[in-house]
């Protein structure tokens, strides 16, 4: 059983959304104890996630803001496209109620409260981590695992991939300070991301649950659907998600990622460069089973008794 908290900047892209649905619906593998959210309207995010915990009888797991700015605060918000909440909120969930902790003091608490036991799932921008190993830097050594969506190398899936991944673009010294921190990270970059997705077909075999929950997650996916202009989206945050519960879905190669923050071009990016027993090697995805990953991803969404 994995404890987790998932640091997210749900709202804009779907994915974040179908993250934490995965979470809900894997109760026998991990034990989700606290969600907090980041970079943008902080607090819509939170209120997305309390009303998808609400609709699945998780009320009880605490839902935090945290930090809209990124660190150095001299960035623009990136991604927020003015649709976060739509289909989603209705006027009812004004008054659904969210932590009056910070995201940053909570993820310092459990994690220095359970030495050894939180893996923090991080699928958004990398502020709340980076302002929490700051404050308390004891946490490198405490914290269990650091999943991070996020980064690209463009080394094993050819040059065609995005030289820059979003969440590291939007605040790459954060990124910067949690990648160079010593703890243990897993990362999942665009160049295994983008080999899975969801479409139309898919929503059907959700569809066809007609539970609360699943009936919310075909709504939103809809809804993104048609902001986009697309038939299918990818499962960047699920598949993230799902590396918490079974690393076998994925094949990693021990690399050193530095971040870019200087470069006119080239800030947010990520460098992978062979890694040496000193470095404090991040294990990188560079390969993923794509038909036992959307076979996993399918069955959670679809169980009504996961």
């Amino acid at each position: 059983m994995r404890r987790i908290i998932l640091d997210t900047d749900i709202g804009t892209d779907v994915d974040d959304a179908l993250a934490l649905a995965l979470a809900i619906q894997s109760k026998k593998d991990i034990e989700l104890r606290a969600v907090t959210t980041v970079h943008g309207n902080v607090n819509l995010r939170a209120k997305i996630a309390k009303k998808m915990l609400k609709i699945a009888g998780l009320e009880n797991v605490p839902v935090a803001p945290g930090i809209a700015q990124p660190l150095m605060r001299d960035r623009p918000i990136l991604g927020w496209a003015g649709h976060e909440g739509s289909g989603i909120l209705t006027p009812e969930d004004d008054g659904l109620e969210i932590s009056k902790f910070h995201a940053v003091d909570l993820i310092i608490s459990e994690v220095m409260s359970m030495k050894g036991e939180i893996t923090l799932v991080a699928i958004g921008p990398l502020t709340n981590l980076a302002a929490s190993i700051i404050r308390e830097p004891d946490i490198v050594k405490n914290v269990k695992e650091i999943i991070i969506m996020g980064g690209v190398t463009r080394l094993f899936n050819g040059l065609n991939l995005p030289y820059r991944e979003h969440n590291i673009l939007c605040d790459p010294e954060a990124a910067k300070i949690v990648f160079s921190s010593g703890a243990p990270i897993t990362m999942v970059p665009l160049d295994v991301t983008l080999k899975v997705y969801i479409d139309r077909k898919d929503l059907g075999e959700i569809s066809a649950v007609k539970s609360p929950l699943a009936n919310l997650i075909v709504s939103m996916v809809e809804e993104y659907l048609r902001i986009v202009k697309r038939d299918y989206t990818w499962l960047h945050d699920p598949l993230a998600l799902s590396v918490s519960i079974d690393p076998s879905l994925v094949k990693t190669v021990d690399m050193k990622i530095l971040v870019e923050t200087k470069g006119e071009y080239t800030t947010g990016q990520t460098i992978a460069l062979p890694a040496r027993p000193e470095d404090n090697p991040v294990k990188v995805c560079v390969d993923v089973d794509v038909a036992g990953f959307k076979d996993f991803f399918m069955t959670r969404i679809c169980s009504k008794n996961t």
